[in-house]
């Protein structure tokens, strides 16, 4: 069984005095349900679980449900003999957007307390849109990701002490032996190749047959194309849905990278804001990643955010790896000069700042260049910009220089992420090997400030 972090975040929630209902957001086949199930079977006596995708597709028992006592009704009649108390019987609401009420309801479900509840959801962004009145105050929201890169190491042998380990190294900016950089870079280059979608690791453990990982790969593309049909009812927007998301690997290998609004359609004079509804999808359903231009960045970065320049990432980096080079792992494993990695590299660190809880910015100057990424440091109440090189000369970056030349942003110190082992210090940029991206935590968040 994969280690999965969230688990013990799950766990303390379910152990806790909270009365909130936590509810599970995230793309599909990121493991939302199967942690869930794992979870909750493990802490209570009685699980019962109620799928509405399967549901709907089937008896559709619980489609026109609107009330409670209506709920507990249809619930008994398929999990009578499991249902206690709030103290020992967990319900788990799956795929909840499929019948958007029940989301409403879950205020009503904490109020009555005759069970305990915990919810997930493939496409919540897209349901809370027309969901007419959210329980803000009943529910905690929390995001799940696909395996990040840590959580790909111990499946691959690592535990947490060895993780704990280097993290120590990161945070006193200590450079591996030589043995044990390539060792890390071996299995950082294997996860750039497989990812970390639960279904694709598992199969790469058990065969290392990359063909088969890129099945999983293909059908997991496939199901994302489906959802868009599903909850998108408008036939024009669900094939610009297809074709955005589609255009992403091939914007990624362009020098901007950004979304060029008038290639969606091959049409000069389209503008950015005739596809919000689109972007909105793809972002809201957890399947890409987005990344917002700011050109003059200070902190807070949000507060800076040019509106109509965007970079989108796919949601995992060996889905990209399987749209760009197929079952051909020469360019990754091998580094071979000819193939440029940078969209690669750009997508797996994107992929770790959002699992680590970071917005994703990135620094867009006429004048003064592009850098890769800009997040927030709370706890300096500065920006932290990082670089990411996936070829030799990782030194050379006169848009950061640029950046950092400039008085008024305060900005204090920079990353360059690269294949190089040394971690070193020049001025005020950190160079480091790609894979302490791990350990680029939120910080300043979860502090306790007594005032």
């Amino acid at each position: 069984m994969l280690y999965r972090k969230i688990s013990k975040e799950i766990e303390a929630h379910l152990t806790s005095k909270s009365d909130k209902i936590l509810v599970l957001e995230g793309a599909r086949q990121v493991g939302k349900s199967f942690i869930i199930r794992e979870t909750g079977k493990r802490l209570f006596k009685n699980f019962v679980e109620v799928n509405f995708a399967e549901d709907n597709e089937g008896p559709q028992q619980f489609k026109g449900i609107h009330s409670t006592e209506a709920f507990y009704f249809s619930l008994s009649m398929i999990a009578g003999n499991h249902l206690g108390n709030a103290d020992d019987t967990l319900v788990f609401l799956d795929e909840i957007q499929t019948y958007p009420q029940y989301l409403t309801m879950l205020k009503f479900f904490r109020q009555e307390r005759r069970y305990r509840f915990i919810a997930s959801g493939s496409l919540l962004g897209i349901a809370l849109r027309s969901t007419t009145s959210i329980p803000v105050g009943s529910i905690i929201r929390k995001e799940m990701y696909q395996l990040d890169f840590g959580e790909f190491l111990i499946a691959n042998g690592f535990n947490l002490d060895a993780i704990e380990g280097l993290r120590i190294k990161f945070a006193n900016k200590e450079s591996l032996s030589e043995e044990q950089h390539q060792h890390l870079l071996g299995l950082f280059r294997r996860y750039l190749l497989v990812g970390g979608m639960p279904d694709a690791v598992n199969v790469y453990l058990e065969t290392h047959n990359i063909v088969k990982v890129r099945e999983i790969h293909n059908t997991i593309k496939t199901l994302y194309g489906d959802d868009a049909s599903k909850y998108e009812h408008d036939s024009q927007k669900r094939l610009l849905i297809r074709r955005i998301y589609d255009m992403i690997p091939s914007q990624m290998e362009n020098k901007k990278k950004r979304i060029v609004v008038k290639d969606i359609r091959d049409k000069d004079g389209d503008r950015f804001a005739q596809y919000q509804d689109e972007f909105e999808y793809l972002i809201s359903s957890g399947i890409t990643l987005d990344v917002h231009a700011v050109s003059n960045p200070r902190f807070p970065l949000s507060e800076s955010v040019h509106k109509n320049l965007l970079k989108l990432y796919l949601n995992d980096v060996g889905m990209l790896t399987a749209q760009l080079y197929r079952n051909n792992l020469r360019p990754v494993l091998e580094d071979q000069k000819s193939v440029n990695l940078g969209a690669v590299y750009e997508s797996a660190v994107a992929q770790q700042l959002k699992a680590n809880g970071h917005r994703l910015f990135y620094y867009d100057n006429r004048k003064k260049g592009e850098v890769d990424f800009l997040i927030d440091d709370y706890l300096s109440t500065s920006i932290l910009p990082i670089e990411v090189k996936s070829g030799k000369d990782y030194s050379v970056h006169s848009a950061l220089n640029n950046l950092l030349s400039t008085p008024d942003y305060h900005v204090k110190s920079a990353i360059v992420f690269s294949n190089d082992r040394e971690v070193r210090q020049d001025g005020q940029v950190v160079y480091m090997p790609v894979y302490y991206a791990l350990f680029l935590d939120l910080q300043g968040e979860t502090e306790t400030v007594m005032f």
